[in-house]
């Protein structure tokens, strides 16, 4: 038997109410999680109640920097074993989402999990963002595009900004003080169509861990060359 008090706290902190089965998606979910974890590198974090509170809710406070009621799609960037997305598709279950990953068994255990939850108008891409963004079927078509991933904020924003709508957000989980990291990236974040909006600084419920949201609004579309080939982001990040 769970004891879900510290995820039921820090959601009500968050103004998120769960169902019964919201909290059972995410009670299979941490199962299923630690149970493919011993076969296959997911994530270093096992214990139940760290994973609620390191990986669902850091995951759900993308609701301090977005209101998730009028988002309707959302893209997951580098998404690993499903964190940021997962979460919120559960506790969001009319958000549309897609998850993409660099790893292809990464992305057969985000569709299994997908499965065993019940959770529909969800997938996951096998691939990388660089690739995804030429495509037409995902560039530019995203309400929110968020992640998680660890790459600084130009490499992260040439990956995300190209498939969010003008209009739309790009949110960057990071960790501790990111002031210094915004500034040397606005201007790569203005090349590629971006604004940085706010940096929204906070402890995780029910925790003393440091967290920052990086909140970027597209403000005109992402010019075609962006972004530039496999690798290149990452190797010589806009400045």
């Amino acid at each position: 038997m769970y004891n879900l008090e510290i995820l039921e706290k820090g959601c009500e902190e968050l103004g998120i109410t769960l169902s019964d089965t919201q909290k059972n998606q995410f009670i299979r979910f941490y199962e299923y999680l630690v149970e493919k974890n011993k076969v296959m590198n997911l994530t270093g974090i096992t214990e139940f109640d760290e994973v609620l509170v390191k990986h669902f809710l850091d995951s759900l406070c993308c609701v301090k920097a977005v209101d998730m009621g009028k988002i309707k799609t959302v893209m997951d960037i580098g998404t690993g074993a499903g964190f940021p997305g997962v979460p919120l598709k559960i506790a969001f279950p009319e958000v549309e989402a897609c998850l993409l990953d660099s790893l292809n068994k990464r992305v057969k255990f985000l569709e299994e999990t997908f499965a065993l939850l019940d959770l529909e108008g969800i997938s996951a891409i096998h691939g990388r963002a660089e690739e995804y963004a030429k495509n037409k079927a995902y560039r530019e078509k995203y309400d929110l595009c968020v992640s998680r991933a660890v790459s600084g904020l130009a490499t992260l924003s040439e990956y995300c900004l190209p498939y969010v709508k003008v209009g739309g957000l790009f949110v960057s989980y990071k960790s501790g003080s990111v002031k210094e990291e915004a500034e040397a990236a606005e201007k790569a974040v203005k090349i590629l169509g971006g604004k940085i909006r706010d940096i929204q600084y906070f402890d995780l419920p029910g925790s003393e861990i440091g967290r920052s949201l990086v909140i970027i609004e597209k403000v005109k579309n992402t010019p075609g060359k962006y972004p530039r080939k496999a690798g290149t982001p990452l190797r010589e990040p806009l400045a």
